[in-house]
């Protein structure tokens, strides 16, 4: 292990890593950045337009067709399509009130369409696929139609999104399909919008965008209300890719190339991954895998082909493409060979898989590949607070970017995390009244978050985050639960065999933990194949002793009741995307899995539970 710590990294340029921090009278901070934020586009397509004219014919976008060949887009091709679509959307006469929706999952046409508008000063909504696809009734559909009306809809295939768009879409409504139509629908052939005409109006508009104009609405996860639309401007987009250059340096001199599934309707990909390649004249490879047994095959498969610069993903992806690469000779040279950062995003990082990362990528090039970690949202674009240190560390999620600063609010016992900047929402469209809930007294953004600094006798050496102040409970003895430093624990002692882990206990009298496992449980017992189920999982003896053992190991570990967990349940099902369990990016919503599961819960704290509860069996008072 000594010999890994000590591997040295592939040399890769980062920026200053340090703050000023400020102490308050009432116990807060405020942190900021040494260096000040430079200038930045005033709109986000300038970035289009600029390397449409350096770099014309270096590959901007590509994604497979059918017969599996890569479809390349240039940037001058973009640029000039782009100019044709974007006078068919002001033909329509849209904006913020009647601003473009599209339902579709990336392709390029989805980002002809995002771009177009944005080029104009249009706004645009990428709506999660998941909301049409997954759910019969399409509620979230309904909801963001009615919150936005949009003047027009995009959807790649029209059967695909059919039953969504009947369920949620106006009659009058124009529909506008890369492929296929609606019988008895007004629909639009995307051809036909790029067969527009151009006139000195696109220009115009053009000119008219600033940082205030609004660029798109992206809509929260809506895990315990419905999904609020967070107004992002060009503003926050173009400073927010301007943070992002000054603290990773190399990206700016060497053009960043992705292979990228993340959806485009998340802010972490949407805006920090795609805008990553266009403000830096890179290029995205479109992966159409996802990291699921059935999707990650098809990962792989690009990854085979195409050696990336920057590689994010979730820890689940990057489990699967470890063990992958651990048999994958010609997988593991291709990915590693121009390699310079992996950004795991979305939930914790095991130690375990980041050990197992280090230790492959000096087998095959005989070093270590920088792999960092940030804390950002919706609301802040998302590129906020950045732990641009070459060997991520657990938990650490570092200082504000240059132009972002931070404030360490006191709330209960802990420090909430409060941002403002020009990467920072002006609200929520059309929600005032959530809008004016958002904000503190200052003009500071109220992220939920919470952080506490890594030493505190130095505390420019950053943050470490402390969970989400919602997530966290009091037991009935008046105990606080810090529930996000519990769930790392528990995910951290159960690796590799953990996705998740929901806490309970919330006006209890003792903690308890719901276990969601990931296909590589199977290895637990010999009688499980690679292709069991998670019922097959769960209720598997020799699994079963597994997690009897992992409950007696964490405690023997605690320290008294906040932390010492005395009940646990493997759970046979897993988690549901379209109830809001989970998110397409694979991280677990704590507060909907005890709402959705409130049954198991109750099984859990039950007199005499049954079989498939376990028990501490260590029961040895340590308040």
């Amino acid at each position: 292990m000594n010999s890994l710590a000590n591997a040295k990294f592939r040399p890769v340029a980062f920026g200053p890593y340090t703050s000023h921090v400020e102490k308050r009278a009432d116990g807060g901070y405020v942190l900021r950045s040494p260096e000040p934020l430079q200038p930045y586009l005033r709109c986000y397509t300038e970035a289009l337009v600029y390397w449409a004219n350096k770099a014309p014919d270096r590959t901007f976008l590509a994604r497979r067709n059918a017969q599996g060949e890569w479809v390349h887009l240039s940037y001058a091709s973009a640029l000039k399509r782009v100019l044709h679509i974007a006078q068919a959307l002001l033909d329509r006469n849209l904006s913020a009130d009647r601003p473009l929706m599209i339902l579709s999952e990336n392709s390029i046409e989805s980002a002809l369409m995002m771009l177009a508008a944005q080029h104009v000063g249009i706004p645009f909504a990428p709506i999660s696929p998941a909301y049409s696809l997954l759910s019969r009734s399409a509620d979230r559909v309904q909801h963001a139609v009615k919150l936005l009306t949009p003047g027009v809809v995009f959807a790649q295939h029209a059967d695909r999104y059919a039953h969504a768009i009947e369920m949620a879409v106006p009659e009058d409504l124009e529909l506008i399909f890369m492929e296929g139509n609606l019988e008895g629908r007004h629909c639009t052939t995307f051809d036909t919008l790029e067969k527009t005409p151009v006139t000195e109006q696109v220009e115009s508009a053009h000119q008219a965008v600033s940082h205030e104009t609004i660029a798109k609405f992206l809509f929260t996860s809506g895990s315990t209300k419905l999904p609020k639309a967070v107004v992002n401007t060009h503003g926050m987009l173009t400073s927010n890719q301007q943070m992002f250059i000054q603290c990773y340096l190399f990206a700016k001199d060497d053009p960043p190339v992705l292979v990228d599934w993340l959806p485009w309707h998340h802010t972490a990909a949407g805006n920090n991954n795609f805008g990553i390649v266009l403000y830096n004249g890179g290029t995205m490879y479109i992966d159409d895998g996802k990291p699921t047994p059935d999707g990650m095959a098809e990962t792989i498969r690009n990854l085979r082909e195409i050696p990336s610069t920057i590689h994010y993903t979730v820890p689940k992806g990057l489990e699967m493409l470890a063990h992958a690469m651990k048999r994958d000779t010609a997988l593991r040279e291709q990915f590693f060979k121009n390699l310079k950062l992996i950004f795991p995003c979305g939930a914790a990082l095991p130690g375990p898989l980041k050990q197992t990362i280090d230790e492959l990528a000096i087998q095959t090039v005989g070093m270590r590949i920088p792999m960092t970690t940030a804390l950002g949202q919706t609301e802040t674009a998302p590129f906020a607070i950045t732990a641009h240190l070459p060997d991520w560390q657990a938990g650490v999620i570092g200082n504000p970017a240059p132009g972002c600063e931070v404030k360490l609010a006191p709330v209960a016992d802990k420090l909430e995390v409060r941002y403002k900047g020009p990467n920072i929402t002006p609200g929520y469209w059309r929600q005032p009244e959530l809008t004016a809930e958002a904000f503190d007294e200052e003009g500071y953004f109220c992220s939920g978050d919470a952080a506490t600094f890594i030493n505190p006798e130095h505390p420019e050496e950053g943050l470490r985050f402390d969970g989400r102040i919602a997530e966290d409970f009091k037991l009935i003895s008046g105990t606080w639960v810090n529930v996000g430093a519990l769930r790392s624990s528990i995910i951290a002692a159960g690796a590799p065999y953990i996705h998740d882990a929901v806490v309970t206990g919330h006006d209890r009298d003792e903690l308890g933990m719901m276990l969601f496992l990931l296909p590589a449980a199977t290895a637990l017992s010999p009688t499980l194949t690679d292709n069991a189920g998670t019922q097959d999982i769960a209720g598997n003896p020799d699994v079963q002793q597994w997690a009897q053992n992992l409950l007696n190991e964490l405690g023997a570990k605690a320290t008294g009741s906040s932390n010492r967990i005395t009940r646990a349940i493997i759970l046979r099902d897993p988690p549901v995307m379209e109830l809001g369990e989970m998110t397409d990016k694979g991280s677990i919503n704590q507060r909907t899995v005890l709402r959705t599961r409130a049954e198991l819960v109750e099984q859990l704290y039950a007199d005499k539970p049954g079989s498939t509860v376990l028990r501490l069996q260590d029961r040895m008072a340590t308040s």
